[in-house]
C-alpha cells in the first residue's frame, strides 16, 4: 500500500492510496490513460508533499537505463528514473563525463532535474541546465519530445512534475577527466567573510560544512580538475590545512565518503558519499535557500548570529556556490548563486522552529527555497522570488489542462491552479 511509502530519509510518508511500479514506457502510458490525477516518483529524495498526491503515484526507477551516446551532439539519452551514480559509472567506462553530480549519486536523475538540485562550483549550473531534451508522457497519455529549440523549454528542466511525467532525458557530456579532492581543517569565519567569491571560485568546486557556531567553520572540501591550472599539491587552502583524512563533516561512518588526496574519475570524486555505500545520515530533514552571491556575506553572517537557535538541531550545513543559468523555476535563475543547505536531526517540531529562524534570518536577501526540501514558503513569496512563475504555471496549464500532474502543493505555492482530478 502507499500508506507504507515513505522517503529516503522516513521523514515523510506518502498519503497516496495507489503505487504503480512502471517497468516500461509503456506502462507509464497506461497508468496516464486512466484517467486519474499522477505524479512521478524516484528514489523519493524530497523531503515535502512534492511528489504527493493522495491518488496515483508512478514509480519510474524500474524502466531500463538503456542510455545512448550521441557522439556528435554530445549528449546521452538515458531513462529518467536512473540514478545519477549508475549513468556516471557507464559514462566513465565508456570515456565521456557530465559537468558536475550533487552530493549523493543515489538520486533519480529525473527527480533531482526537476527540483533543481546542484552540486558546487562558481563555474558550475545545476544538474538540470545540463539538460538538452525530454521524452514525457503527457497527459492524454502519448509520448512527447521537446528540446532546447523549442518555445518554453526552459520551463520544463525545473518542471517539478508539473507537465508530464519524463521517462528519458538527454543530457549534455564531455570527455572524461579527473579529479582530486582535498579536505582541509581549521579555516575561519574571518577568512570566509573576508571575500566569499575568493575562497568559493578558488578550485572546480568547493564545498564549506559549519554548524554556524565558533570562529573556524567543520571542514572545507576543494575539488579540483587534474588540467586546471591551480592543481597542485596544495596543503594551506584560505589558512586552513589539508588533512589526509577526510574531514569528516557528519555522523557517517569514513568510508562512506569519496577519496580524498589521490586523483580519480570524476564519478568518483565530485559525489561527497560513494554509490556502494549508505548515502548521508539517513535520518534527516533537510532544507536550502539559494542567495544572490553579491549577498553572500551577510547572508552567512546573518546566520552565524541565529547560530544559538539554529545548531542545537543541526547536523551540518553545506555552504556552495552555482553559476547563473535561465531556467524560469532555477534557483539560480540569472543570477550567481550561494547554496545554504541544512541537514537537521529528524525532530520535525524543532526543526520548523529552526527554519523559521533561517527564513527570518535570509528575508532580506530574497532567498529561494529548494523546491524538494522543507521550507515555510508561501506562494505570495514564490511569486516575488520567481520573476518567471507566471510563465511557468501558463506552460504547465497549456500542456495539462485538466490538473492531471498537479497536487497540493504546487497548488499551494501557485504553480498550478486550482483543478483537480481523482
Amino acid at each position: 500500500m502507499a500508506s507504507q511509502l515513505s522517503n529516503w530519509s522516513g521523514s515523510y510518508q506518502f498519503t497516496a492510496r495507489e503505487v504503480i511500479a512502471a517497468q516500461t514506457i509503456s506502462d507509464v502510458q497506461k497508468a496516464v490513460k486512466q484517467g486519474r490525477k499522477v505524479r512521478a516518483i524516484g528514489t523519493r529524495h524530497s523531503f515535502n508533499d512534492l511528489a504527493d498526491n493522495g491518488a496515483t503515484l508512478i514509480d519510474v526507477t524500474g524502466i531500463a537505463p538503456d542510455p545512448v551516446i550521441d557522439e556528435a551532439a554530445r549528449t546521452v539519452t538515458v531513462g529518467a528514473g536512473t540514478s545519477y551514480g549508475v549513468l556516471a559509472s557507464w559514462l566513465e567506462r565508456n570515456g565521456w563525463a557530465l559537468h558536475n553530480l550533487g552530493s549523493l549519486p543515489h538520486i533519480s536523475i529525473a527527480g533531482a532535474t526537476a527540483t533543481g538540485t546542484h552540486g558546487s562550483g562558481s563555474g558550475n549550473k545545476i544538474l538540470s541546465a545540463a539538460i538538452a531534451g525530454i521524452e514525457y508522457v503527457a497527459a492524454d497519455g502519448e509520448i512527447r519530445h521537446t528540446t532546447r529549440n523549442d518555445d518554453g523549454f526552459d520551463g520544463m528542466p525545473v518542471g517539478l512534475g508539473a507537465f508530464g511525467i519524463a521517462v528519458r532525458i538527454t543530457l549534455d557530456i564531455e570527455p572524461s577527466y579527473d579529479i582530486r579532492q582535498d579536505a582541509y581543517a581549521g579555516l575561519t569565519w574571518d577568512r570566509v567573510l573576508e571575500d566569499p567569491d575568493a575562497v568559493m571560485n578558488s578550485a572546480y568546486s568547493v564545498s564549506l560544512f559549519t554548524d554556524w557556531t565558533g570562529p573556524t567553520l567543520r571542514a572545507a572540501w576543494v575539488k579540483r580538475r587534474t588540467t586546471d591550472a591551480n592543481n597542485q599539491d596544495v596543503d594551506d587552502f584560505f589558512g586552513a590545512q589539508r588533512d589526509p583524512g577526510p574531514v569528516r563533516f557528519i555522523d557517517a561512518p569514513e568510508d562512506n565518503l569519496t577519496i580524498c588526496g589521490v586523483p580519480g574519475p570524476w564519478s568518483q570524486r565530485l559525489p561527497h558519499f560513494r554509490l556502494d555505500s549508505t548515502p548521508s545520515n539517513g535520518d534527516e530533514i533537510q532544507t536550502e535557500y539559494f542567495v544572490d552571491k553579491r549577498h553572500g556575506a551577510q547572508a552567512l553572517e546573518a546566520l552565524r548570529q541565529r547560530a544559538s537557535k539554529i545548531a542545537p538541531v543541526l547536523q551540518v550545513s553545506e555552504i556552495r556556490s552555482i553559476a547563473a543559468d535561465t531556467l524560469w523555476l532555477s534557483g539560480s535563475y540569472q543570477r550567481e548563486t550561494i547554496a545554504l543547505h541544512f541537514t537537521w536531526l529528524n525532530r520535525p517540531d524543532q526543526v520548523n522552529a529552526a527554519v523559521t529562524q533561517v527564513e527570518q534570518a535570509l528575508e532580506p536577501f530574497a532567498a529561494r527555497p529548494h523546491w524538494g526540501k522543507v521550507s515555510h514558503v508561501t506562494a505570495e513569496r514564490v511569486t516575488a522570488l520567481y520573476p518567471r512563475l507566471k510563465d511557468a504555471r501558463e506552460l504547465f496549464e497549456r500542456l495539462d489542462p485538466e490538473g492531471r500532474f498537479g497536487n497540493n502543493r504546487l497548488e499551494r505555492l501557485g504553480v498550478r491552479a486550482g483543478q483537480v482530478r481523482r
